[in-house]
């Protein structure tokens, strides 16, 4: 029994800063979104946070990484881990909203 607790000490630790991350990302509106995506909408997101179209947000986005060969394996998933999903989003926005919408 001794072995598994650190173990799941550190799975909780884990959890607790991923969350803590997603929190940080949440209140600077970095969000994966589902409008617009291609793949995981990190650039989509990137675009709405930025004020730009999703073609256009994906434009600057390749533009950026071509600058630094290879980091495009890097910078896509890093943020596709890091930043929330919007559907978190809208339902920590308070559900009484979206009670609202579906009634109206």
């Amino acid at each position: 029994m001794s072995g598994t607790e650190p173990q799941s000490t550190t799975q909780l630790k884990v959890s607790e800063m991923m969350e803590s991350i997603h929190a940080a990302f949440r209140r600077e509106g970095y969000v994966r979104v589902n409008e617009g995506r291609v793949l995981g909408g990190v650039v989509a997101g990137l675009g709405r946070r930025y004020g730009t179209g999703p073609r256009r947000a994906r434009l600057w986005f390749l533009l950026g990484l071509m600058l630094i060969p290879g980091s495009q394996l890097l910078v896509y998933p890093f943020l596709w881990m890091l930043m929330p999903p919007e559907t978190e989003v809208a339902g920590e926005a308070g559900e009484a909203g979206e009670a609202g919408e579906a009634g109206g």
